[in-house]
């Protein structure tokens, strides 16, 4: 059994806070390796992937279930067409990630949060990127991302310190919802 087969076996969906919980707004705290193996780590990721898939989305930090810890869990199991994703990304834990840039080319997407339900808003974010963190089994490592899977780390990391997609974007006229991007702006 796989550890996505093993963290779902019993099913906890938690609650997304939304932006203007304070939560959001904090710098979460790294964790030790220690905290690793407590049943209490285990059953968060367990809680996080259930969240993840339930809400549809590619990519949670744990802040938005209001635990103010360096934990991120990405996924795209899909090809998901709201952002028209290439590529499929398999689960994966990443605790106290840091990041480093290869390279300075950048590429804009129009992200939305599930924090920020019902919105998109223009985002150009590095499409290049390493970073290094601890996975679920507390062992060290380091993993290179390009393109999307590179924006949705980025994403969730800014989540780690406090920050939202709405803080990167460079003209607050591209904030939309998301029924009148799919309608107007998608296609740009």
């Amino acid at each position: 059994m796989g550890f996505a087969e093993k963290l779902v076996q019993t099913m906890s969906v938690r609650k997304i806070i939304k932006m203007g919980h304070p939560t959001l707004r904090q710098k979460a705290k790294p964790l030790q390796k220690r905290d690793l193996t407590k049943v209490r780590f285990k059953n968060l990721l367990s809680d996080m992937v259930d969240t993840l898939r339930d809400y549809g989305g590619v990519g949670l930090a744990a802040p938005q279930i209001n635990e103010g810890i360096r934990v991120v869990i990405i996924e795209i199991r899909d090809a998901n067409l709201r952002y028209g994703v290439q590529e499929l990304f398999p689960l994966t834990v990443f605790v106290n990630p840091e990041i480093e840039l290869i390279d300075s080319q950048t590429e804009g997407f129009w992200e939305g949060c599930l924090s920020i339900p019902g919105m998109r808003g223009y985002v150009e974010r590095p499409q290049n990127i390493s970073v290094s963190y601890i996975n679920e089994l507390g062992e060290g490592d380091t993993l290179e991302l390009h393109g999307f899977p590179a924006t949705v780390l980025q994403h969730e990391l800014d989540h780690l310190d406090g920050v939202l997609y709405v803080d990167r974007m460079k003209d607050l006229r591209s904030l939309s919802f998301e029924d009148e991007w799919a309608r107007y702006l998608k296609k740009n």
